[in-house]
């Protein structure tokens, strides 16, 4: 993966796609432990569906794929050196349902995410206390 993966994503993706040369890149890697420094060959922030089924597909024709959704692996695990990162931060969403007492959460958002849109309608989440981690799995 290179410049060229960049380029192929970049046409593929209504997302931003980052390579190590471009600004932003070492922001767009970090997660929540400061203690995993791996560097991605790129970077791609979906913007919808659609780019999440393109870079995957893109990750599994050739390398296989790191994933981003809240960032908050303590174990580093959405980071993988020299492989696609399919960063997920953008999808950053939830609906809550409060007759079937469900929600709908997008793959970025992040516990606090959903245990605010639940209390608007009087309802609580389970999962724990640190708003942090993502809550989807």
């Amino acid at each position: 993966m290179g410049g060229t993966a960049v380029e192929t994503l970049r046409e593929l993706l209504r997302g931003e796609v980052i390579g190590p040369q471009d600004p932003g890149y070492d922001g767009a890697r970090e997660i929540y432990n400061g203690m995993i420094d791996r560097r991605p060959a790129v970077i791609a922030r979906c913007a919808d569906t659609t780019d999440v089924r393109a870079a995957v597909r893109y990750a599994r024709e050739r390398h296989g794929p790191g994933g981003r959704g809240g960032g908050h692996s303590g174990a580093g695990l959405c980071l993988v050196d020299g492989s696609l990162m399919i960063d997920l931060s953008g999808l950053r969403w939830v609906r809550v349902d409060p007759a079937a007492r469900t929600a709908l959460v997008g793959g970025g958002s992040q516990l606090g995410d959903l245990d605010h849109e639940a209390h608007g309608f009087g309802l609580a989440t389970p999962p724990g206390s640190c708003p942090r981690p993502a809550s989807a799995g």
